[in-house]
């Protein structure tokens, strides 16, 4: 019997894997969480799956999403990625991973992680919504409003308020796993997902 999945994870194996491993779980892990802000940001204006796809190449491309050295990446570097079909080749997506690491560091410099700052705006805990159908979840709402303004005027790019929703769906800030998915209870008693446990 075929497992009762978000309806959104239901076109490919590819999503299907990862809305069974990874969306909606906890993610405690600055790498994890900068990995994240980097894929739903390259994922504007593209489906998710087109970005799943190339999700290994980019950890590849951005050396494992290690902060200071992405914060040191020379233009040239940025302009050389420009030409790699292995990620999305738009230039203000690429150039902005060095500028969202720079700000990252500022924020972990800060508030001791980058996970404290984020997870700040739920007071830690995770939003579990009870949401019967697709058509019930929003693009984005006034607390996904809130995060990209802050992120923002810190000096991320890519942090608007449909891109900051997303994010918090697939870090576990926000719980939207339909009632009838298995994966809705699921989540809630999942462990954080750390640099280790993520699938690519």
């Amino acid at each position: 019997m075929p497992i009762e999945r978000c309806p959104w994870a239901t076109a490919s194996t590819l999503e299907a894997v990862y809305h069974d491993q990874e969306w909606g779980v906890p993610v405690h892990d600055d790498r994890v969480l900068f990995e994240f802000l980097t894929l739903e940001g390259a994922q504007a204006g593209l489906s998710w799956r087109t970005v799943l796809a190339k999700r290994a190449h980019y950890a590849g491309v951005f050396v494992g999403y290690n902060l200071p050295r992405l914060a040191e990446l020379t233009d040239a570097a940025l302009e050389q990625h420009l030409l790699d079909p292995g990620i999305v080749r738009n230039r203000l997506k690429v150039w902005s991973v060095r500028s969202n690491a720079r700000a990252a560091i500022a924020v972990q410099a800060e508030f001791g992680s980058l996970d404290a700052f984020l997870w700040s705006f739920t007071g830690g805990s995770v939003i579990t919504n009870h949401r019967r159908e697709s058509r019930e979840v929003p693009a984005r709402t006034e607390l996904s409003e809130q995060l990209g303004k802050a992120l923002a005027k810190r000096g991320f790019k890519f942090t608007g308020s449909t891109i900051m929703y997303a994010f918090m769906q697939a870090v576990g800030m926000v719980n939207d796993h339909l009632l009838d998915c298995p994966r809705h209870r699921a989540v809630q008693g999942c462990m954080p997902l750390s640099g280790d446990s993520t699938v690519t």
